[in-house]
C-alpha cells in the first residue's frame, strides 16, 4: 500500500468514527440519559451493578467497571460494580460443567439481586450466554440494560433500557459503546457526588 492510500484510508476510518458519533449524538441522548438515571437511582439504593459481554465487549465491560469502582474524573468513595468477566476459572468452569451459554447467567445468580442493575454489551445484541444472562436478572427483578447496534438484535426487547447504536459496524458500535461508557461515568460521578 503507498503512503497516499495508507493516509486515505485512514481519514476514511477516522470520518467513520466520527460520523457514527455524531449519529449518536443526535439520536441516542434520551437512552443514554435513562440508562445514566437508572444506575445512579440503583447506586442511591445502596444497589450494585454487574456488567458482562463477549470478545471486545469483555474488555468493554471490565473497562467501564474500573472506571466506577475507582474513579473516573473524581476522588470519591467505590461504587460497588463488578465485572463478570474477569475470573477465568468460572468463565472455564461454568462453560464446561454447564455449556458457554451459561457463563455469565449463573454469575448473575450468584452476585445480582432485585434492584441490582445488570448491564449486558452485545454487539448484534444476540450473543447467547449474554440474553441469558438477562433472562436470570429479569427472573431476580434487576433493572436491566443493554449496549448493542441500531437493529439491537434480541436484546432490544429484553431489557428495561436499551444503548442502540446507529450503526451495524462492529468496530464503530464498540467505540460508542465505550463513549458512552465513559459519559455514563461521567454522570454518575456528577449526579452521585
Amino acid at each position: 500500500m503507498k503512503k497516499a492510500d495508507l493516509q486515505a484510508k485512514i481519514e476514511e476510518s477516522l470520518s467513520e468514527s466520527a460520523y457514527v458519533k455524531l449519529l449518536l449524538v443526535q439520536k441516542c441522548v434520551p437512552q443514554v440519559e435513562s440508562i445514566a438515571k437508572a444506575v445512579v437511582s440503583a447506586l442511591k439504593k445502596g444497589k450494585r451493578v454487574v456488567v458482562f459481554g463477549n470478545g471486545g465487549s469483555a474488555a468493554d465491560a471490565q473497562h467501564i467497571a474500573a472506571e466506577m469502582e475507582g474513579r473516573f474524573k473524581k476522588t470519591r468513595p467505590a461504587l460497588p460494580v463488578l465485572a463478570l468477566t474477569t475470573n477465568s476459572s468460572t468463565l472455564t468452569a461454568v462453560g464446561n460443567d454447564f455449556g458457554y451459554d451459561k457463563t455469565f447467567s449463573r454469575q448473575v445468580e450468584a452476585h445480582t439481586r432485585k434492584g441490582d442493575v445488570v448491564i449486558a454489551i452485545s454487539t448484534s445484541g444476540n450473543s447467547a450466554n449474554v440474553l441469558e444472562a438477562l433472562k436470570s436478572a429479569k427472573k431476580i427483578g434487576a433493572v436491566t440494560i443493554g449496549f448493542t447496534n441500531e437493529d439491537g438484535g434480541k436484546m432490544k426487547k429484553r431489557v428495561d433500557h436499551c444503548l442502540t447504536v446507529p450503526s451495524r459496524d462492529t468496530q464503530r458500535v464498540q467505540e460508542c459503546h465505550i463513549a458512552v461508557g465513559h459519559v455514563l461515568c461521567e454522570c454518575i460521578e456528577d449526579l452521585l457526588f
